[in-house]
């Protein structure tokens, strides 16, 4: 297996440490490349701004945004960006950005609930920013809310307000966000800019208008931004208005209470706190406008509940009003937004579509995770004539074009986008060969065994290689499982028979890691691996 030198300084380990979740070094350094992948050159290349952060002259770390036309960021190479657009004279990072500068970029579509993370530095400032790449990761949708943009023609940018405490109305429009940003780093370690979202009013502010409490909830388990915070505690917040393209930039001392006694948010495993020290208020700084995504969901009926292991259950949806649903790729999720009794709104999930495409009914297979909100909800008070709603398919783990042969890699839940790519395959009819490879615990936790073998007997192009780690006296070899053990790159390689395929993996961080990693080690090409990682369960 590669050994990856390790992608966390020491305030991100010490963070992990004190989260306690593992050694997350051991299999995160696959995911933070010293590049883009094609994939990440792509989404980001198309998006009409970017959020930036970077240190002023002296090291402080403020979040922006820098927007453009269509085509305004370009990438030559998979190691650099190029973003067509200065800052106004008004940005706290005016004047900062200049070559040798450390920034970090993050790429988020709302309309899709896509995000990648990049951390480069400034190489060249003239015409904009030459942007040289030196961590480039993808997070995943987990409490981003969906908007979608448009552009309008922007007026004289107004002159800011500064301050060192919030006023009424900067109280005003905190306590009815959902969504902001954070800066985080220093000069000598590098910036990190990160989004944060939750249900309105999920940051606190205190009366008097000098300090805000933020709920960290469960993510990739890095620890980015409180790790950097833990090694220089100063901090920027950026606070978008989205009706009227504001730009409300807060900077401040950050401390963390691992374990608050008082937290106004029973889901928030930390609590983030913020001493201000200023505040800078920019009016209609943007020419970007945003409106809520609220008006493309559409209601869904469960008419179907069916357990497909001991902790899998599906969902078969079908549209409230009887119209067409809109169409997806296999592969592709499903985000949802629940009414849980207890949360202060809707909580928002994004599970994948393990049917066949289809346009009548979608079907999403969701495990119940210990201590899960929407999961649990779901698994526990989610009946046969219940609505909830939904927004439309996103998601960019498909098939690659073409009649290439396709390996099928997963383990435990990340079986259900592998189901429904191999039912739009012998849908289509063709000779296309597929290994399915898999690893579960036992038969009990084996989701979709029969209609595995339902899809083998019809498409005799499906083969199938499955591991079991603890099989139990019931489970037969050779009809239930074929191996027992873990999967390693190496089986699949034995297994495979055939050149030039292309990889897609879906399953936990370490699984994914381990296996990308051996894959690589036998000689496959990294754009010819496909993965899909989990968020926070829940």
């Amino acid at each position: 297996m590669t050994i990856h030198p390790s992608p966390f300084h020491s305030g991100e380990v010490e963070a992990q440490r004190l989260a306690e979740v593992g050694d997350v070094a051991s299999w995160a350094g696959g995911f933070i490349r010293d590049h883009m992948p094609d994939q990440h050159r792509e989404f980001f290349t198309a998006l009409p701004f970017m959020i930036m952060t970077g240190g002023d002259t002296d090291g402080w770390p403020w979040v922006t945004i820098l927007e453009g036309g269509e085509g305004f960021i370009r990438s030559p190479d998979p190691q650099h960006l190029m973003v067509a657009a200065s800052l106004s004279a008004h940005d706290p990072l005016a004047g900062a950005l200049t070559s040798g500068a450390s920034v970090g970029m993050l790429g988020i579509e709302m309309s899709t609930r896509r995000r990648n993370r990049m951390n480069g530095l400034v190489t060249s400032s003239e015409a904009g920013l030459r942007i040289e790449v030196r961590q480039s990761f993808g997070n995943c949708p987990q409490y981003i809310h969906e908007r979608a943009w448009q552009r309008v023609t922007r007026e004289a940018e107004q002159q800011p307000s500064m301050s060192d405490r919030l006023t009424i109305d900067q109280q005003a429009q905190i306590a009815a966000a959902d969504t902001f940003f954070i800066g985080s780093g220093s000069m000598s370690d590098g910036y990190d800019a990160s989004h944060r979202g939750g249900p309105r009013g999920f940051v606190h502010i205190s009366p008097d208008g000098r300090r805000l409490r933020i709920p960290d909830y469960a993510g990739n388990n890095y620890f980015n931004t409180i790790g950097n915070l833990l090694r220089d505690p100063r901090a920027g917040l950026l606070f978008v208005d989205f009706e009227t393209g504001g730009l409300l930039h807060v900077a401040g001392r950050a401390t963390i209470d691992w374990q608050p006694t008082d937290s106004h948010d029973p889901n928030a495993r930390r609590m983030i706190e913020i001493e201000i020290s200023r505040v800078i208020d920019r009016p209609a700084a943007l020419a970007l406008r945003w409106r809520d995504g609220s008006a493309d969901l559409r209601k869904v009926r469960v008419v179907a509940k069916v357990p497909e292991s001991n902790r899998i259950t599906s969902f078969h949806l079908e549209a409230a009003d009887g119209k067409a649903l809109p169409p997806f790729k296999a592969g592709q999720h499903l985000p949802i937004e629940l009414q849980v009794p207890g949360q202060p709104e809707r909580v928002g999930r994004s599970y994948s579509l393990s049917g066949a495409p289809d346009t009548n009914s979608y079907r999403i297979s969701v495990k119940h995770e210990d201590h899960g909100i929407g999961s649990g909800f779901l698994h526990q008070h989610v009946s046969i004539g219940d609505t909830f709603d939904i927004h439309p398919p996103s998601g960019d783990f498909v098939v690659p074009e073409g009649d290439t042969p396709l390996v099928l890699i997963s383990a435990g839940v990340g079986i259900t986008p592998m189901i429904s790519i191999m039912h739009e395959e012998a849908a289509r009819k063709g000779a296309r060969p597929i290994l399915f490879a898999h690893v579960a615990r036992d038969g009990e936790n084996h989701a979709f065994r029969a209609e595995l073998e339902a899809l083998m007997a019809a498409s005799p192009n499906i083969r199938r290689l499955m591991f079991y780690t603890k099989p139990r006296d019931t489970d037969v070899h050779a009809v239930d499982y074929d191996r027992i053990g873990r999967l390693s790159a190496d089986d699949i390689i034995a297994a495979e028979r055939t050149n030039g395929a292309q990889y897609l993996l879906c399953g936990p961080g370490r699984f994914l890691a381990e296996m990308r990693d051996g894959l690589e080690g036998n000689g496959v090409p990294q754009d010819r691996i496909h993965f899909e990682t989990f968020g926070p369960g829940g």
